[in-house]
């Protein structure tokens, strides 16, 4: 009976001075922009796009600078962010999910939302779905308890807002969408600032076509699309006053990171090409985090990640076991955010499609195929005007992707082509004509 009655006066104690919170699982958002190059935040060299509030959140947290899409396209990607795998085992290789085709993520799969829903937590989607173009694919059946957006790219057909299994909105007004998303989640995480939850905001923007409203229009140096990705980082500023408003901002890791590299319009950077290219541009993407407390401020790492990392991080920071009875491809990077440890990968695979196009591991990079003006050229087989063993970069010394450095380091090669091998087994990727004989 004294027992039972500390413990009643304890968490009164608790409730009465909001310490009982400190006792929660900590909250997770997740904000992906939509094609935003990684040369688009001030933070990695932006000087006509202003981002204050997403330069503040790098100041305040991590930044990284070899940070991967797992895929140079959206749907693709948006799998291996939401399941931890690498999208070849997702079946979301072939094209982007459209109106138009059958693509979607399988109920089978396990998204961070399920699994964080299967310990309590409150979920919700608020933006752009792109993973099924049919309210049967969308996010309500893949763990999100809300969802208030769209199912797929706005260049595309039947582009409607919906609010859970309704469609509210048709047309879109696109031009407010990212303030709407953002109120949406404003209001979310303040009817759950006492419970344990996790905000995925992806974004319609900066794809194209690009929308803006009358307060952020002719704002920005950069045009029209630096007017869009300046409204984003208002919404980013929003969301953390909201969290500090709360006082729910020690207990909330915040990520921002985008799909893939960009599109027409957008920089990448000093790296090569762009969106659906197999060169840097087209999969490095920025990568902040922010967890006043467990990242330390000011930190920066250059060490070698995926989004396929994202899942395993969550659930390893909110002490949940990983989905059982499938390959998670992703591994936690939680030493790399609250230590500054190195990467937890041997090997980072890089796709065209269903073909691995590149392997990443240390400062190296071996590229085996791009594509080039609608065709696609082989690094990798012995017509090529390269050789049969592919280019290969050292992205300390030539982050540009300027010269291969095959010549100079077999050894190199050798190890690099080793992992494909293996990545091309086990991941039942493309293979080159008696490639496996000839290694």
């Amino acid at each position: 009976m004294f027992k039972a009655r500390i413990v009643s006066i304890f968490v009164g104690f608790c409730l009465s001075t909001g310490a009982f919170a400190q006792l929660q699982r900590p909250n997770f958002i997740v904000v992906m922009a939509d094609d935003l190059g990684f040369g688009d935040l001030g933070i990695y060299g932006s000087t006509l796009i202003q981002t204050p509030n997403l330069d503040r959140m790098a100041a305040e947290g991590i930044y990284f600078d070899s940070f991967y899409a797992s895929a140079n396209v959206c749907t693709a990607s948006r799998g291996g962010l939401l399941t931890g795998r690498y999208p070849v085992r997702l079946d979301l290789v072939t094209d982007v999910a459209r109106p138009t085709n059958e693509i979607h993520l399988a109920e089978s799969e396990i998204t961070i939302a399920e699994a964080l829903r299967e310990e309590g937590y409150k979920t919700a989607l608020f933006g752009k779905w792109h993973l099924g173009s049919r309210l049967e694919w969308y996010p309500l059946n893949h763990g999100f308890d809300e969802f208030y957006g769209v199912l797929h790219s706005n260049d595309m057909p039947d582009f409607v807002l919906y609010q859970d299994a309704q469609v509210i909105e048709n047309p879109v007004d696109q031009t407010t969408l990212t303030q709407r998303y953002t109120a949406e989640s404003l209001r979310f995480i303040e009817e759950n600032q006492n419970h344990p939850f996790f905000l995925y905001l992806p974004h319609s923007f900066p794809h194209v076509p690009l929308f803006v409203s009358d307060e952020f229009e002719n704002q920005s140096e950069a045009g029209l699309y630096g007017d869009v990705v300046e409204t984003i980082d208002w919404s980013m500023g929003e969301i953390f006053d909201k969290l500090k408003e709360l006082e729910i901002d020690e207990q909330t890791m915040v990520i921002f990171t985008s799909d893939n590299g960009p599109w027409f319009e957008g920089s990448s950077g000093q790296f090569r090409n762009r969106k659906g290219s197999s060169w840097e541009g087209g999969l490095r993407v920025p990568f902040i985090a922010r967890w006043p407390g467990v990242i330390p401020i000011g930190s920066h790492s250059s060490e070698a990640a995926m989004n396929i990392d994202i899942l395993p991080t969550l659930l390893d920071f909110a002490d949940v076991p990983l989905p059982d009875e499938r390959t998670i491809d992703g591994a936690s990077i939680r030493g790399i955010l609250s230590k500054n440890e190195k990467t937890p990968h041997e090997k980072l695979y890089l796709f065209n499609n269903d073909r691995i196009a590149g392997v990443r591991s240390g400062n190296w990079k071996l590229v085996l195929e791009s594509w080039y003006r609608g065709a696609l050229p082989s690094f990798d087989n012995p017509n090529s005007y390269y050789g049969p063993e592919g280019l290969l970069f050292d992205l300390e010394k030539d982050p540009g992707e300027t010269y291969s450095y095959t010549r100079e380091n077999p050894d190199v090669v050798e190890k690099l082509r080793n992992y494909l091998i293996q990545g091309q087994k086990e991941l039942e990727s493309f293979v080159l004509p008696d490639m496996w004989n000839r290694l």
